[in-house]
This record gives structure tokens, sequence and C-alpha cells, in this order.
């Protein structure tokens, strides 16, 4: 039980607001819900004491929204705030905020937050801790000698890495001093940003990603909870984690608790976090990065440690210590399904959950933020839950694994499920049979995706394009339910009741038969309502290159004027930590760029328009019925 904490505002949505709100209920302490209108009738706003509408039809109204969520606080009585995780959960500012007014900000301090945020004082944290971060510069980079001189030095390829990013955003491989001079040189134009917000690092080739999910209260006392592996990646992007990791070289896990203590030493961390490594094929580790906050895979940690870390980090932020871990304690695996097409090279879809059926039985954990006939927006990230799955050992737990997907039914949108079953069936994975574990993160990518030009060079999501897939219906995305607005009393104050039309008509008796298709449920990032509309009419316009999500410019790779030819990479957006990558639906010439680096665009929103050539216009069009339609056809995915 907690001293000081008795109200908790979860900043966040779907999935992990219910797993907190489950915690918290636990704990005894009231629960305060925020909602977006898409999220009205969310499984965490149901469960929650109270919920408080989020006014705006974009994530940076409602869950990025600062101010108004720091009223929310105040109105609602809230002497707590846990930011769950993406959103506001690493921002500063906002932690500073809840200080501020007077509540508990669950999570680190802010100037551990500001610490740990940029990646060049993080390796300087680093460096101060004698942990040893992955050869680089832990300087921005605007000296091309210092640049030549360290890949000379170290060798290609090397990495140009953003400051601020993260899950594999700002990234670019340079592979020789031609494309070291080029990156410089065009970066401007081409790249975004300032150079000055780049750092170079060298790329390690085959490295496995392994983390430790660690601890630490006010009085000093540090615990590494698990060990993880999550080297099963797409685009730096992870899909299966496990704990603890699996086949570590002798010595590693004791050095990974170490250079985890002090990391968090370093900088006075108080709070849950995890500290990531890059382990070599030689077993050398380098440090990554630390995530100041709960992560996705802490389900694996907890599974296999046998603590409630949501209710760690509450008792720690509310002054208390922390438990000791015992001994960890069998195989845990976690496998993110989201809606993405293995078909596809995991692109991200969209539609109706038709049919949804988890599995269950010993040693299954299912956590998710849908239900059946929600439907699922492609415009950020499509994780629709968790499956977790643990077992006494490794290897019994891959079994499990494979029973536990042979009985998941999801229909009515795509899941890697598939994938996970060749995975779950792979030596090389398993290592069944004699065959040693070799798995790096670049490791899926290398053996399932990327295997077909079509699939490597596919577009825009297909789902988002009514005239590339003939997508209509329940596929498309679920318009916001009606409402209606009125002016009442409640303990003698005047208030406005907001309540959905449907209720209306079904208490003045004049509801009609209609469909029961629930509301949209945008996962993790509420993207625009607006934006089916928006995408049909980029469909019909030839030529026209639109925002498959709401999202932000990170690159432009063309200019005006410039020929390209079917499937060159023109513009590369970025949302929930996702970079997403807009290729030339036919071959053409750049008319205009109607966006540059750093612009915030909606789903729909115009990107760059071609003067398509003639042939594949007339291709296009027979084979669509739209000129330059933006997204992949059918054909060019399959």
């Amino acid at each position: 039980m907690t001293q000081n904490v008795k109200k908790l505002l979860i900043a966040n949505r779907g999935e992990i607001a219910l797993r907190v709100v489950r915690t918290a209920r636990e704990m005894g302490l009231a629960t305060v819900a925020v909602y977006a209108e898409q999220d009205r009738e969310a499984p965490y706003v149901a469960l929650a004491d109270e919920a408080y509408l989020l006014p705006g039809d974009t994530y940076k109204d409602t869950y990025l929204n600062e101010d108004l969520l720091i009223d929310v606080l105040h109105r609602s009585g809230a002497d707590a705030v846990h930011p769950g995780y993406g959103f506001l959960s690493e921002v500063a500012s906002f932690a500073d905020k809840v200080d501020r007014a007077g509540a508990t900000w669950i999570g680190p301090s802010p100037e551990a937050l500001t610490d740990l945020g940029d990646k060049i004082t993080a390796r300087r944290v680093a460096t101060r801790a004698k942990v040893p971060p992955v050869p680089g510069l832990s300087e921005s980079v605007g000296d091309i000698r210092a640049l030549y001189d360290f890949a000379h030095t170290h060798g290609y390829p090397i990495m140009m890495k953003r400051t601020d990013g993260g899950g594999g955003r700002g990234i670019t491989i340079v592979r020789s001093d031609d494309e070291l001079r080029g990156f410089y040189m065009n970066h401007d134009s081409l790249q975004g940003g300032d150079l000055n917000e780049y750092f170079v690092e060298r790329f390690i080739d085959k490295g496995r990603h392994v983390e430790t999910q660690c601890g630490r209260d006010s009085h000093g006392n540090f615990a590494v909870y698990s060990t993880r592996d999550c080297s099963v990646q797409r685009r730096n992007q992870k899909l299966i984690e496990e704990a603890p990791a699996p086949f570590l070289p002798e010595g590693v896990h004791e050095q990974l608790e170490r250079y985890s203590r002090a990391l968090f030493d370093a900088v006075g961390y108080v709070g849950l976090g995890t500290c990531e490594f890059m382990l070599t094929d030689t077993g050398k580790v380098y440090f990554l990065e630390v995530n100041p906050r709960l992560q996705v895979e802490h389900t694996v940690s907890e599974q296999v440690c046998g603590l409630d870390l949501v209710r760690e980090q509450i008792t720690i932020a509310d002054g208390g210590a922390l438990t000791e871990p015992p001994a960890a304690r069998g195989h845990s695996f976690e496998l993110r399904i989201t809606c993405e097409d293995p078909a596809k090279n995991l692109t991200p879809s969209s539609g109706t959950l038709t049919r949804l059926e988890w599995p269950s039985g010993p040693g299954i954990r299912v956590d998710s933020g849908v239900v059946e006939g929600d439907t699922i927006s492609p415009k950020f990230d499509s994780m629709m839950g968790k499956l977790v799955v643990t077992a006494q050992d490794r290897e019994a737990a891959v079994a499990r694994v494979r029973r536990a997907l042979g009985e998941l039914h999801i229909e009515g949108v795509p899941t890697p499920a598939s994938l996970f079953e060749q995975v779950f069936r792979d030596d090389e994975f398993t290592a069944e049979h004699g065959h040693p574990f070799d798995i790096s993160t670049k490791w899926l990518e290398r053996k399932y995706l990327n295997r077909e030009a079509n699939a490597t060079r596919a577009g825009q999501p297909a789902s988002l394009s009514a005239g590339a897939t003939g997508a209509t219906g329940a596929a498309a995305e679920a318009k916001p339910t009606p409402t209606e607005t009125f002016v009442i009393e409640m303990n003698d104050k005047r208030v406005k009741l907001t309540v959905p039309l449907d209720i209306v008509e079904n208490i003045t008796g004049s509801a009609r038969a209609r469909g029961a298709q629930r509301p949209t449920q945008p996962l993790r990032g509420a993207g625009l309502h607006r934006a089916e509309s928006a995408q049909q009419k980029t469909a019909d316009r030839p030529g026209v290159i639109a925002a498959p999500m709401q999202a932000v410019v990170t690159r432009i790779n063309v200019a005006e004027g410039q020929h390209v030819a079917k499937g060159d990479l023109l513009v590369v957006l970025e949302s929930m930590k996702m970079e997403n990558y807009v290729y030339a639906p036919a071959a053409g010439t750049v008319t205009k760029i109607f966006v540059g680096p750093a612009t915030g665009v909606e789903a729909g929103e115009t990107l760059v328009t071609l003067d398509v050539d003639g042939a594949d216009a007339k291709a296009k069009t027979d084979a669509t019925g739209t000129a330059g339609t933006a997204g992949a056809t059918k054909g060019d995915a399959q």
C-alpha cells in the first residue's frame, strides 16, 4: 500500500492504460482515465473510476497535450500521474509540470530524463559511468574531416544517427567515402534537420539486442529484475522478446548487471527503466541507450521474476523501497500482435476485427486493448495486443508458443501470426536439433522479409487507398460516433453533457435499426477520423502522393523537376518511433513538393505531386482506375 498516492491519473490509452488501471485497483487506488473521442468505448475508459474527454482531432491536441492533461490533473484531484509508454512518458517538460503541480510523477526525475533523452548526452553519461558505448563520436558531426578520420579508423559501414532518434528513426547507413560526402553535402536539402543534430557510430552488422529490466529506489537500492533478448526486429522495432536472455557467453550476465547499476547510479535514477546493449558476435557488450520508462516487453520480465512491475513503479515513486526480485524462474516469450501484413513486408494495414479469439490455458497471458468489432487504424503503431507465453524452460516455452498460435484466431485484419509460426519452427531461432542460436537484429529482415523486389519497394499501405485495393465498408475506417450535446444541471451545477446519438434515440423511443459496428479504436496514437475521405480524394487525383498516416516528415529524397522511376524513395515519415517510406507508385517528374523536414502532416495530406509518364499513367489507370495512385496496387505488393 502506498503512503501518499491515493488517486492516479493515467496519461495514456489502450493496452497500457488498462494494464495500469488494473494494478492501481489492486492497490486500492482510485483511477482517472483520459480519452479522445475515438476511444470513448475503449475497455480502459470503462474500467477506470473516472474518465475525462480530451477534445481534439489530432494526437497533439489530445494525448500529447501537456497543458490539457495538467488541467485534467487539477480537475480530477489526482495526486499522481502514470505516463505509460510512448506519448509523454519520456518528456522532461511534462514530468516537470507534474512536479510543479504538486503531484507525484511515476518515473525518473526530469533531470534524468534530460540526461538520457539525448543520445549524445547519454553516450557521455555511459562514458562517465565507465560503460563502453558503441564506438563513435560523442559530439555532433559538423566537421567532415572528423567523420573521414573516424571512418578510416574504424572502417565502413558507419551509421549517421539523430540525437533525438529512437527505434531506428533518423539512421542513415554510410558505406563509402562517396556516400559520406553525399550525406554531408546534400543533407540540408535531402535529409532534413541540422547536421549538429547527428552523430556517428560504427555499424555493427551482426549483433544481438540484449537489455536489463532495472529498478532503483530513492534509498539507493538497485535490482535487475531480468535480462531480455529483443533481437527479432523489423525496421529496428521489436516483434518478439524473451526473458531471460538465452545463450549468453560466460560472464556477460554479470557484466550487464554491473553496467546497468553504474548507469542508474550515474544519474541518480529513481524508478524503473531499461538499459539496452548490443552484444557482438565476438562477445563484446556495448551500451546503446537507457529507456527511462516502462517498456512494452516488461511482461516477460514480470513472468520470470514474479513481480508486478507497475506496482514496483508506484511504490518507488511514492518513496518506498523496491522489492528484491527472487531468482528468475522459467522462460517467457512476448509476441506483439500487430495489424501488419507479413506478405507486404509487415506494412501497417487496417480493417475491422470480425473475429478475435485469444489462446488460453497454462502459461498464457494476453494483454490487449481491443475487442471483436473494433476497427483498427494504420495511422500509428498498429499493435493490437501482446501474447505472452511462459513455461519451465525455453524448449517448453517454444512448444507452448506453437500451441498458442494454433489457438489464436484473428480475422478481418492481417497479423504477423503466420510469420511467428515460421520463426518458432526455425532451428536458427529455437536452437533445436543441435543447431546453435544464431539470431541478430537483422536476422528476420534478411531471412523472412525484403526478399522480393516488389515487397522491398512497397510504398504506402495498400489498405489506405480504396482505389488500389477496392477496400470499402468494414475495411475502411469507421466514422466517429455521432453525438448530441445537452446542457443539464448536476448538483445545481450547470454542465454540458455529450451523449452518443444512438443512446439519445433509444431513450426517446425513436431508435432505428442500424448496424452495431463499434467506433474506431486507433492504437497508441489516435489519428484523424477525417482520414478516410482525405485518402479517397487523393486516390482520385493522378500523381498525388499523400501521407498514409499522421506523422512528421524526416526526409525529402527528391527535388522539384527531378525525374523518378517507379519505386524510388520520395519521402520518409516518422510516427510513434517508426519510420515509414513513401515510394513513387509510377515513373514521372516531380512537379511540386508540399512539405519539408520537420513538417507535421495529417493522414491524406498531399506530400508530393508527380507528372506521371504516359505509359505508367495508362498502366496505372488500367490496373486501378486511378492514374498515379499513391498506394501500392495489389499486383505491386504480391
